[in-house]
């Protein structure tokens, strides 16, 4: 399912409305120049946007176009998939949905999703990545209609989290038809969830100490395949 762009920008557009309409466009030149100048240049011709605002629209540089891209597939399966839209189905259909659909609008964009990725891999960009990783798995968890404000809050973003992400470094490297081998792989992680969710639950029942979410959020990561 390609992303279907809209740059389509009022007679005065605010910077962010400059920056919502140039972030796919960027993404598409970053596969061959990467997230940087020549990109948002390109980007900022592509859409009939002075140059210097296109600048003044990402004041941090190569981090805000990809903060930019990455919001804007959020804004796409939020689209896709809206909340009434979804609560038909059981609460794994719920999130597998959701990922699949972000496995979708990212597939074509795969060489400019390895380049987003490894800017957020330098040490410098941790924080930010976290962000975008935490802005992502919330998301999809208010979309799949979970309300929790206690632990379960932190916890199950942290964990879908761990499993998007340990998804999308499958993605980048899947030749099989139709991504199937990125499907099953994220099957395998969310029946993983799932087991963990039913576990917890039944710990809690039974008034036993919670257990380790660190140590669980790491076996999601670095799994065996």
């Amino acid at each position: 399912m390609a992303q279907k762009l809209n740059t389509s920008l009022p007679a005065d557009p605010t910077l962010d409305e400059i920056r919502a309409a140039l972030a796919p466009l960027i993404a598409e030149g970053a596969a061959f120049d990467g997230f940087g100048n020549a990109a948002l240049a390109d980007a900022a011709r592509r859409a009939g946007v002075d140059p210097d605002l296109a600048r003044l629209a990402f004041p941090g540089g190569a981090r805000d176009m990809v903060d930019a891209w990455f919001a804007d597939i959020d804004a796409a399966m939020a689209a896709a998939w809206p909340a009434e839209k979804l609560a038909t189905r059981k609460i794994r259909e719920r999130i597998t949905t959701l990922v699949e659909t972000r496995i979708d609008l990212l597939a074509p964009a795969r060489e400019s999703l390895r380049r987003a990725l490894a800017l957020l891999a330098l040490p410098t960009n941790a924080p930010h990545a976290a962000r975008l990783g935490w802005r992502a798995a919330d998301l999809m968890w208010r979309l799949a209609g979970d309300t929790a404000t206690d632990y379960n809050h932190y916890s199950k973003r942290a964990i879908l989290g761990a499993v998007y992400g340990s998804t999308m470094a499958v993605l980048l490297n899947d030749e099989s038809e139709g991504f199937a081998d990125t499907r099953a792989f994220l099957a395998r992680r969310i029946d993983s969830v799932m087991r963990f969710e039913a576990w917890k639950h039944r710990r809690a029942a039974r008034g036993i100490e919670r257990p380790s979410l660190a140590r669980f959020v790491g076996r999601l990561r670095y799994p065996g395949r």
